[in-house]
């Protein structure tokens, strides 16, 4: 019934955009993509690289989810931590799996956000 996994949508407060961006677009380094004509009027910003989609929008009131959340995959985990470090975020330590290793850090919304490498 089910293919894949085409998006996941993450909630953000209106008005918010360029603060995504830096975020997104700049900390975890994901290339923004433009909203469907239909879809811009509701704010919100979209994210794509390969078959990797990310979709924020506006929520209000707005919660952060703490709980739910995405899990991104990279290739070298030490460097996307010293990267996120660097951008002055908080980068929690989310402790292995077996064949994984992860952390966590927060959006600048309050969204978590797992950042994993597979071994």
């Amino acid at each position: 019934m089910l293919l894949d996994l085409h998006h996941v949508q993450l909630a953000m407060p209106e008005g918010q955009e360029d603060v995504a961006r830096a975020f997104y677009g700049g900390a975890l380094g994901l290339p923004e993509v433009e909203k469907p004509a239909a879809l811009q009027g509701r704010g919100g910003v979209w994210f794509e690289t390969g078959a990797l989609r990310l979709h924020l929008g506006v929520e209000a009131p707005f919660t952060p989810a703490r709980k739910a959340h995405p899990a991104f995959r990279t290739g070298d985990l030490a460097d996307a931590v010293r990267r996120l470090k660097a951008a002055g975020l908080v980068v929690r330590d989310g402790g292995a799996l077996p064949g994984l290793v992860r952390v966590y850090v927060d959006d600048p919304f309050g969204n978590r956000i797992e950042i994993l490498e597979t071994r």
